[in-house]
């Protein structure tokens, strides 16, 4: 079987990683000229953690995360009104729980990949033809490459959705929300956050920071905002939206690269009948984003391609594969993005009542035995996806 893969990033590496261990010849394909260094420090838990330990790269993922102790909301003077306490956030996720930058996840999956793959940068997907027996894809350097099957892994915004289902607004669920993320370096700030998560206890905007091992600093913001038109200069926004905030915001922003160093889009989600046509199948952010405020982005894309490739190595047809793929995975993610909808008004409130409501629920949260309740309100119910995939596995083995 020849697999191609449109999308180099956590998905597209996850699921290549998982088809080369079942001897799939697979190509990845990347419109992005190298690996992107852009984004955001994300807790990584859930089904996708169980998905990198059965793949074996779970050492290299806990090497490679950050201690976070807690996340600690802060006032205009940087006083702390609330947090978070991760150690026991953690615990009630069985440990189960890391904090790690996308790009360190994105590159430790890009390492790890079998010398079998072909990952070839700076080759987008510009045409799709399904044949029947195969599918044609044509890339932006002219090539013409014929395979089995065509996964898109490109995110939100895939091509693969659009040139095959069609537009993106035909499945893009816009939740309100403007996100942003870079990199920056100063002493002070870094020392002040230590091996905290501080983030502004503010209304309709926020802005945090984590401190990184080489003396940087990770920013986040968010922000309100019913236009989901993403600015053309994404670091003159962030200065003129952020700019009324206190604290350690006002250096942050004069200390932001310039735009192209910047990640920024919107908050969404994406809701599609189906995912998959013919020989064409999507999977990730391409096809169920939940969005950040469901906060497992990341572990559900690597978790959809665990089990995708588990069907395509095990399904008697592609067909058949496909559709298992769909069941097993599509309850999971209803859930997750129906719990973001449900916790938007919490993780950035409108006005004042729903901040104070916010401090005097994760107050109540440190009470001994409602470490669970936090946990469920913010990560929804859990799930053993891969688990139970492994057992069936097995049994279906004897």
């Amino acid at each position: 079987m020849k697999v191609a893969i449109c999308g180099a990033g956590i998905t597209g590496l996850a699921l290549a990683h998982r088809l080369a261990a079942r001897d799939v010849e697979v190509v990845v394909l990347e419109r992005a000229a190298g690996p992107r260094e852009q984004g955001y420090m994300i807790d990584f838990f859930g089904p996708g953690f169980d998905a990198v330990e059965e793949m074996g790269l779970l050492p290299e993922v806990e090497d490679v995360a950050y201690r976070v102790d807690e996340a600690s909301l802060l006032d205009e003077r940087g006083r702390r009104r609330a947090a978070i306490d991760y150690v026991r956030f953690g615990k009630s996720l069985r440990g189960r729980l890391c904090s790690i930058m996308r790009p360190d996840l994105e590159r430790l999956l890009r390492t790890a990949l079998p010398s079998t793959v072909d990952v070839r940068f700076g080759s987008g997907v510009t045409g799709v033809e399904d044949l029947g027996d195969r599918v044609r894809v044509t890339s932006t350097d002219g090539e013409v490459l014929d395979a089995d099957l065509l996964v898109g892994a490109d995110g939100i915004h895939s091509t693969v959705r659009r040139l095959v289902f069609g537009a993106e607004d035909r499945f893009l669920r816009y939740l309100g929300f403007h996100t942003a993320a870079f990199v920056f370096e100063d002493e002070e700030i870094r020392e002040r956050v230590g091996e905290r998560f501080c983030l502004t206890d503010t209304i309709g905007m926020q802005m945090g920071f984590y401190g990184l091992r080489d003396g940087k600093l990770a920013a986040f913001a968010v922000h309100r905002t019913s236009d989901p038109v993403l600015p053309h200069d994404a670091r003159k926004t962030l200065r003129a939206t952020y700019g009324s905030l206190g604290w350690a915001v006002p250096k942050a922003l004069d200390l932001c690269p310039p735009a192209e160093e910047v990640y920024y889009d919107q908050v969404a989600q994406i809701e599609m009948p189906s995912w998959s046509r013919g020989r064409v199948v999507l999977v990730g952010d391409a096809c169920y984003a939940v969005s950040l405020l469901a906060g497992q982005g990341a572990s559900l894309g690597i978790a959809g391609a665990f089990v995708l490739a588990e069907q395509l190595t095990q399904a008697h047809s592609i067909e058949d594969a496909f559709a298992k793929y769909e069941e097993l995975v599509r309850p999971v993610v209803t859930e997750k993005q129906q719990v973001a909808r449900r916790g938007a008004r919490w993780f950035l409130p409108a006005n004042r009542f729903l901040l104070q409501a916010r401090r005097v629920f994760l107050r109540a949260a440190r009470l001994p035995g409602l470490e669970r309740t936090l946990a469920t309100a913010v990560t929804g119910k859990s799930t053993a996806l891969v688990t139970n995939l492994k057992q069936g596995t097995e049994i279906r083995s004897r």
